[in-house]
């Protein structure tokens, strides 16, 4: 079983709105890390769902822990206050019998694309500070995380990084298509970074990634030209070839694993930015914002799509993010199951 894939759930705990009341959510998603089965320490607080004002818990857990998950609902009577567990995404199916057999449970699937962009319009909508982008994401002293009003969305570009990537261009809440995508996304660079560095997780290959520098594993413009090629305007500092230092031997024998966890963490960036960059100038949209678990933790993939999109666009693409970043398929199910009893 996978140690890596995430499971993503949400608690909502309720209270009935007794007058027309408006309590801005709050966060503490920035940075947060999590073990194995925490009680949640995201939360958004006066969520009205159907009716019902709350708050709701953000939780997440590795996929091998699935057995622990469900072992825990036995014991504290989950099965005796639900029967029904909505659900999206590959897990609906993977674990359905699980929670049958175990907990006495159904699991209610729901489209995982649907669930995402329903995520995505409600978390935003409830908590003004959600949505943000980089300035000046090259210049350590000068970088900032800036708030962005996306009250008014459409039309914009969704970038999904989680194992693999999806890409889907959004029109209205109803109204979206999937444009493109590439099985180089996450579990590309974990499994990468776990084959050439032996880290085993996730966060440990983030970690490694920082401390290193791709350009002693990396082939640069300025490599094979000296500095930059001034006739088509690419800096010396741009990648030319990614691992192309690697080709020599003396090469290999000095870069370090965490220069090479750098390395991969900066090609499969490069990738989606440049796939993201193609979509979004296609369909004429000028806002992609990119979520999934890939970004968790990864300032760095966040600060090199910033900085790519701009730069790539002369200006004309703006990157943006979302404090919640992997959690919007979870609430996208959730808002579904509550209009279909509503």
């Amino acid at each position: 079983m996978d140690h890596n894939i995430l499971v993503k759930v949400i608690i909502r705990t309720v209270k009935y709105v007794t007058r027309a009341t408006y309590s801005e959510g709050k966060s503490n998603a920035n940075g947060a890390k999590w073990t194995t089965l925490t009680p949640a320490i995201h939360r958004m607080d006066g969520v009205t769902v159907c009716g019902k004002k709350g708050t709701l818990h953000f939780i997440r857990f590795p996929t091998a822990e699935m057995s622990n998950f469900l072992e825990l609902a036995k014991k504290k009577g989950m099965a005796t206050l639900v029967t029904t567990v909505c659900a999206t995404g590959g897990g609906a199916f993977k674990f359905e019998d699980a929670f049958r057999r175990e907990v006495n449970m159904r699991l209610e699937k729901y489209d995982e694309l649907d669930s995402l962009i329903r995520g995505i319009l409600f978390v935003e909508s409830h908590y003004p500070r959600e949505c943000y982008y980089w300035a000046d994401p090259t210049d350590d002293d000068k970088c900032r995380k800036v708030t962005y009003d996306f009250s008014r969305p459409y039309p914009f570009i969704v970038v999904n990084i989680g194992s693999g990537v999806s890409i889907l261009a959004v029109y209205g809440p109803n109204n979206y298509k999937r444009i493109s995508g590439t099985s180089l996304g996450g579990g590309t660079f974990l499994g990468l970074c776990c084959l050439l560095t032996g880290c085993a997780t996730f966060e440990e290959a983030i970690e490694l990634a920082a401390g290193g520098d791709n350009k002693r594993v990396d082939k640069l413009i300025r490599d094979i030209y000296g500095g930059s090629y001034e006739r088509f305007g690419l800096s010396g500092e741009l990648v030319a070839a990614s691992f192309g230092q690697m080709i020599s031997k003396d090469r290999r024998d000095t870069v370090s694993r965490e220069d090479l966890a750098r390395a991969t963490l900066v090609t499969i960036t490069n990738n989606i930015g440049s796939i993201a960059r193609l979509s979004a100038l296609n369909e004429k949209i000028s806002r992609v914002v990119f979520v999934g678990n890939f970004l968790r933790v990864n300032e760095i993939s966040m600060k090199l799509l910033a900085y790519a999109m701009d730069y790539w666009s002369s200006g004309t693409l703006k990157a943006l993010f979302l404090e919640h970043e992997g959690y919007f398929g979870a609430v996208g199910c959730l808002i579904s199951f509550n209009d279909g009893i509503s």
